[in-house]
């Protein structure tokens, strides 16, 4: 089998910062042709005011309007609990297929118990138009993306390798970053650890670029990185540290979080690739489960 992974392909990558919830949204840009991918988009809630609304998505839509791109692949690298995906919103402007994990079926499953969202509500992942399997490839443009998954801050976490970068979702955060947290149902520190490792496994000159930033310690915000960064200068996991010693810090930090401020419409509109869940006569509402996250 040929090597899938392509260091002399370099997509043009553009992010797109979402300040209100410190996501960075991605056009990528096949270098052979105008094909193009959006993964992790954004679509803005004003949750106390009860307002959707789609300034960052339209910002993305314009760039690939005014770059005459086609859009072949909305991406999602997992199913996000801070902030609500775009998804069909870009996809009605521009079309596209929405892709996400094979796992996604295992966060269905948990969060339609803990919505009540009885058997009207789908668990088969049917919602969105593919289901990557660990390993699986596809293609944007002439460009091959490689797919591997990546569970531990959610079961569903994938990272697309498209030529010489690669979207690693939560997974990992800048080397001042970090990792993510664990402690949601289907989450686990082993498993995040042992996905990290994965990731590292890639060649050093990898551009990695990040699904959030904070801005630790007041610097100014960044997405992208390298493999060989992140394994010298991670603060969770670089340097060598062993698995042992991060599950330990991990879970102990992770006891004293809080919830992400968007986590319960975040869940119910992203397992279903972006959609607003409706009431029986067809207007769109959100669930507020008592004590049941």
């Amino acid at each position: 089998m040929d090597d899938p992974i392509k260091m002399d392909v370099t997509p043009k990558v553009t992010g797109f910062f979402d300040e209100a919830t410190h996501t960075i949204s991605y056009v990528v840009q096949d270098p052979a042709s105008n094909a193009c991918a959006v993964v992790d988009s954004v679509m803005d809630i004003d949750y106390y005011a009860g307002r959707i609304t789609y300034d960052h998505a339209d910002q993305m839509i314009a760039f690939i309007r005014e770059n005459a791109l086609e859009l072949e692949w909305i991406i999602e690298t997992h199913v996000h609990a801070d902030h609500l995906s775009g998804a069909p919103y870009i996809q009605q402007h521009l079309g596209g297929k929405i892709g996400i994990g094979e796992k996604i079926t295992v966060v269905q499953d948990v969060f339609g118990k803990v919505f009540n969202e009885g058997t009207a509500f789908q668990r088969d992942g049917s919602q969105f138009d593919a289901l990557f399997r660990d390993g699986d490839t596809y293609r944007v443009g002439e460009m091959e993306v490689f797919v591997m998954a990546t569970p531990g801050h959610t079961p569903a976490c994938m990272v697309h390798v498209m030529g010489n970068a690669a979207f690693v979702g939560d997974t990992l955060f800048m080397p001042d970053g970090g990792s993510a947290r664990c402690d949601f149902p289907g989450g686990s520190a082993e498993e995040l650890y042992d996905s990290i490792q994965k990731i590292l496994q890639l060649p050093d000159a990898m551009r990695l670029f990040m699904c959030h930033d904070y801005g630790p310690n007041g610097r100014n915000i960044a997405w992208e990185t390298t493999v060989g960064d992140e394994k010298a200068h991670n603060i969770h996991v670089g340097g060598g540290k062993t698995k042992e010693d991060f599950v330990k810090f991990r879970t102990e930090r992770d006891a004293q979080l809080s919830m992400p401020k968007l986590i319960i419409p975040s869940l119910q509109v992203n397992m279903r690739a972006g959609e607003v869940p409706t009431d029986e006569d067809g207007n769109p509402v959100l669930k507020v489960p008592v004590n049941g996250l």
